[in-house]
């Protein structure tokens, strides 16, 4: 432990390698889609801690990290907070999911970047047809409870479970 938080570039080293072996839905290397989490955030005015959160933001449960470790992490808690927060526990309900997202600051706008990704017509398009319904389902009910559904994105406004997103 060097006394310090991991920088963005660190925390996006150890994803890479965490990560490196994994390949999507379509079989493409899974780092890409963390790649472009992270550059959502960005493009979308997220801080540091946010784009951090956006490396990591599927490590725990992917398991290409154990929970310990982000625990352990040199990494602020809100970071910490933010990956948790993401992360869908099995069975759980998408209700409580997208209640948890919404009561942690900074986390709306992970979850934002990661659903545009994921629901990218071009990434979805590679993808069987049943498979493409099903999941297109799902993230539009996330983005639902989210309250993601409207013109406007948690880089558009501020509200209290967000304050960080301007």
């Amino acid at each position: 432990m060097t006394g310090h938080d991991l920088s963005v570039s660190e925390v996006e080293t150890i994803a890479r390698e965490a990560h490196a072996l994994q390949t999507d839905k379509a079989g493409r290397p899974y780092v890409e889609h963390l790649a472009a989490v992270a550059r959502g955030v960005k493009v979308r005015g997220g801080d540091d801690g946010q784009i951090a959160a956006a490396w990591l933001h599927d490590a725990i449960e992917d398991a290409a990290l154990p929970a310990e470790w982000l625990a352990a992490a040199a990494l602020p808690q809100r970071v910490k907070d933010m990956v948790l927060a993401v992360t869908k526990r099995p069975g759980e309900e998408l209700s409580s999911y997208a209640a948890r997202i919404l009561a942690t600051p900074g986390a709306l706008l992970v979850k934002e970047a990661d659903l545009a990704h994921n629901a990218d017509p071009a990434r979805l398009a590679v993808l069987d047809a049943a498979t493409r319904t099903r999941l297109t389902a799902k993230y539009a009910q996330v983005r639902e409870l989210l309250g993601l559904t409207g013109g406007e994105s948690p880089s558009d406004r501020k509200d209290s479970a967000n304050p960080e997103t301007h």
